[in-house]
């Protein structure tokens, strides 16, 4: 396992819409491991692939957030495709690690359920609410090149890249 360098708002990667991994799997268990250590050695609880440079429709979620116990792995998800989000809506805060530092309220559906394929290539289904729900749509938003700055209007989106360019400076 590897602790990966995680990529930062603005870089254009960012953008990039993921490729489905289709039934090439021969990495995606490593990949997996690598985003876990990454993760985890960030204080994160998701992760997709394209935060640390890889383009494959790939995130993970804390076992805990994802309802399981904390000692097991992080809940895998791979070719992800949500089925239905609930009209019932929440607004909350929610950082990225790929915006250190930036907290943004985004409206997102209280409940979803996603289907996906695990690291051995099984297919399953997963219905989330709260903290959960919310995790599994940031995530694959990342998937389809969208960020907490489209979340923002113009003038906050200004404030946030001024603030990471100043970090990133060492300011």
């Amino acid at each position: 396992m590897a602790i990966l360098e995680i990529v930062k708002y603005p870089d254009p990667l960012l953008r990039e819409i993921c490729e489905p991994v289709g039934d090439n799997f021969e990495s995606i268990k490593k990949l997996v491991d690598d985003l876990a250590e990454t993760m985890y050695a960030n204080d994160g609880a998701g992760l997709a692939a394209i935060q640390v440079g890889i383009t494959k429709q790939v995130f993970i979620i804390d076992a805990e957030i994802a309802g399981h116990e904390p000692t097991e792995s992080p809940m895998a998800f791979i070719d992800p495709e949500i089925l239905w989000l609930d009209d019932e809506v929440e607004t909350s805060e929610e950082g990225c690690l790929s915006f250190p530092g930036i907290y943004v309220p985004i409206e997102r559906a209280y409940r979803c359920r996603v289907r996906a394929r695990d690291v051995s290539g099984e297919t399953f289904e997963a219905e989330g609410e709260g903290l959960f729900a919310r995790a599994i749509q940031h995530e694959n938003d990342h998937l389809n090149g969208k960020l907490l700055a489209d979340y923002v209007g113009r003038i906050k989106r200004k404030m946030i890249e001024r603030k990471l360019a100043r970090e990133a400076k060492g300011g």
